[in-house]
């Protein structure tokens, strides 16, 4: 007879069996419709949540939408939650490297196997309303429906104390606004998806502003004036309360320092200095005053003043990966993941505030269903020279049509066109170390470029 397999041969069997479960997990959830694909519905996510019992009911909920900004303010909030002692769950949208980043809990991607514990409890209703809307003449669930459906229900199993969720798309149609934030934060609104939620801010104001519940309260970042309007109208129609950045709360010192910035804050209920932020950028201390507002309404309704020390703590442990991210030296590589003009205009800023670089290139892959010409734009002052390329994803636009873009705004002699994003990369850092020392890189344009690039160079941490 074979000799009976000892306990580490059982634990390596048990998890190459888990790998190939998760990859065929990740798979049937790819082969859905995508999540730029959006489905104007909350039906089928509803239908699904009240099979399983309503699980995103059995735990307060603080809910993000905005345009830019809503992933760095989710992680800084769930990094404040965290260290006043709550379990939390997280949910972000789109992800680096796995699926299974944009679930956290208590700070930590959530394993294969609560992955895959999750994703067996939610499947058969998932499929029982797949079934039901074909036959009705209406789609599946979309892959981004899927995933909301396995984070509640892995925050209900977990349990959590608060979920910080970040919406995908929108508000009002966002599979995620199944669920009732008792706080909702909305970040500033900017021109984005506008094929999908209108064409003006005051169209996407509108969307967005559906995550606003009764009896909830608002924190809100700085606005253009019709989009206070309509947020503010929004919360009169259902009763929430509603603060504003630079009004009820704000930023009232900004210092850059090593490492990333100092910052003296106005909260809701009182003040907070000494924050050393490890995150560079205005836009980053702008996020961090929202997210403080954002803890405070959760915690005491905005009348209850935080431990500063646990403030402190908490700041001091944020991280915002693929956002203006060091993630190389000599030479330095940032990678960062604007992908709209609003986008590019804080990233520029952030250069400028707080790197001195001899010369710096950019490595640009844009989505080709994005204003690239305006990002080039933004972007044209604080680069030396760029190198334009593609990622792998199947929106990329080609790297011809961007360089010809790119050449219209920063000279032929500035632009260097290169089809493969890893021989864009190596391109990029030569030129970076023409000028001798002090040169950098910034690989930009999509969360994907981010992405590629941070594992090209070995990062893949989150």
């Amino acid at each position: 007879m074979p000799p009976a397999p000892d306990a580490a041969q059982r634990e390596a069997a048990r998890t190459l069996e888990v790998l190939k479960r998760m990859r065929l997990a990740e798979e049937a959830i790819l082969a859905r419709a995508p999540e730029h694909d959006l489905q104007p519905s909350l039906d089928r996510i509803q239908a699904v949540m009240e099979l399983l019992g309503d699980p995103q009911r059995t735990f307060p909920v603080i809910h993000l939408t905005g345009t830019n900004g809503k992933t760095s303010t989710t992680r800084i909030i769930d990094s404040l939650l965290r260290e006043l002692g709550l379990k939390t769950g997280r949910f972000t949208s789109p992800h680096l490297h796995s699926m299974r980043e944009r679930i956290a809990l208590s700070g930590v991607s959530i394993s294969a196997e609560q992955f895959l514990d999750a994703y067996d409890e939610v499947l058969p209703f998932v499929e029982m309303v797949d079934a039901r809307s074909v036959a009705e003449g209406g789609p599946l669930m979309t892959y981004f429906e899927v995933l909301v459906a396995i984070a509640y229900a892995a925050f209900a199993d977990a349990p959590v104390d608060v979920a910080v969720v970040e919406v995908g798309l929108g508000g009002s149609w966002d599979a995620t606004n199944v669920a009732d934030g008792s706080v909702a934060v909305v970040t500033p609104i900017a021109l984005d998806h506008q094929h999908f939620l209108g064409h003006d801010v005051e169209s996407i104001a509108t969307e967005k502003s559906g995550i606003i519940k009764p009896d909830s309260l608002v924190v809100a970042g700085i606005q253009e004036p019709e989009v206070a309007q309509i947020l503010a109208e929004r919360a009169g129609e259902v009763g929430a309360r509603i603060a504003f950045e630079d009004t009820e709360f704000g930023l009232l010192t900004r210092e850059v320092a090593v490492g990333g910035q100092q910052l003296s804050v106005r909260g809701l209920a009182g003040e907070y200095d000494e924050l050393m932020l490890p995150l560079h950028g205005a836009h980053q201390a702008h996020n961090t005053v929202l997210a403080l507002a954002a803890v405070e309404a959760f915690l005491g309704g905005g009348e209850q003043r935080l431990d500063p020390d646990l403030v402190r703590a908490g700041l001091a442990t944020a991280a915002s990966p693929g956002r203006l991210e060091v993630v190389r030296r000599s030479p330095t590589v940032l990678v960062d993941a604007a992908h709209n003009p609003a986008g590019a205009l804080a990233l520029r800023d952030a250069l400028e505030d707080s790197f001195t670089f001899a010369r710096i290139i950019g490595v640009i892959a844009i989505l080709k269903d994005k204003d690239a010409t305006e990002m080039l734009e933004i972007l044209e002052p604080v680069l030396d020279h760029v190198v334009v390329s593609r990622t792998t994803s199947p929106r990329a636009m080609r790297p011809e049509e961007l360089g010809d873009l790119a050449i219209e705004i920063f000279g032929e002699d500035r632009v260097t066109v290169v089809a493969d994003l890893p021989d864009a990369l190596d391109v990029a850092a030569g030129l970076a170390d023409e000028g001798g020392l002090g040169g950098g890189v910034l690989a930009t344009g999509s969360v994907t470029t981010a992405a590629e690039v941070r594992m090209l160079l070995g990062v893949s941490e989150v």
